[in-house]
């Protein structure tokens, strides 16, 4: 694995640009079991990043629903999901090696064959690697809210993104996201309702209950004892 997780940019004059990323960079120590599995894992499962398009038939060799993970974590339910639907393609991207190396094991436990990992910024993969109208879902469960108001500028669900996500998707596709943190579930169903190219699947035009799609994780059920909320929202793609 090319340890590059964020590419550098440059201006017309060759000087280093300055982006506003949503994520920091934390690599953490890898266990030895996460070690073992970018060692020996990550050929089978593990894409590089390219600053050009993928084949994603050719990627996961066959034409299949395909999912893409926006930061993954540790990769417990994404996992899962992929365990739970054969028939679909998986694409998780995470920012963290711990957290790929431990998807990577349990992938490889699990014997899926239907899961690719990155480990890159998901919105430099978007942009330069995703085709337009490839993908049916993509997910974005729990991203780091960002909860004091000079970082919210650092929310990764702003227009921007939302426009490029939106291009990503097929006509039909789905975005879902998912936040414990209210605030943020109320930012992102405002910028969400700011895109016209976009139709709330709430019967309410807020919040969707659970899908079974999505696993409960063990922070999730930990919260829910705890009396703390989640709030879901898909949107599709209209046009």
């Amino acid at each position: 694995m090319i340890n590059d997780v964020i590419s550098p940019e440059f201006d017309e004059n060759g000087r280093a640009m300055r982006r506003i990323r949503s994520f920091v960079r934390r690599q953490g120590r890898l266990t030895k079991g996460q070690q073992h599995a970018l060692d020996n894992y990550w050929p089978v499962m593990g894409v590089e990043y390219q600053a050009e398009p993928v084949d994603i038939t050719a990627l996961f060799g066959r034409d299949a629903p395909t999912v893409l993970e926006i930061g993954f974590g540790m990769g417990a339910s994404l996992v899962t999901m992929a365990g739970n639907n054969p028939q679909q393609n998986f694409l998780g991207i995470e920012v963290h090696s711990p957290g790929v190396g431990a998807c990577l094991a349990d992938a490889t436990e699990a014997e899926l064959s239907n899961l690719r990992v990155m480990c890159h910024d998901a919105v430099e993969v978007l942009e330069n690697m995703i085709p337009d109208g490839s993908l049916d879902m993509v997910q974005l469960f729990f991203p780091d809210p960002w909860h004091k108001a000079r970082h919210n500028k650092r929310r990764i669900v702003q227009t921007p993104f939302v426009e490029l996500v939106r291009r990503k998707l097929k006509v039909g596709g789905v975005f879902h996201m998912a936040t414990d943190w209210q605030p943020y579930a109320e930012h992102m169903l405002e910028v969400m309702n700011g895109i016209s190219g976009y139709r709330n699947l709430s019967s309410d035009n807020d919040y969707v209950p659970r899908p079974d799609s999505r696993p409960l994780t063990k922070f999730e059920l930990r919260g829910q004892r705890l009396g703390h909320g989640v709030w879901d929202l898909m949107f599709e793609r209209k046009e």
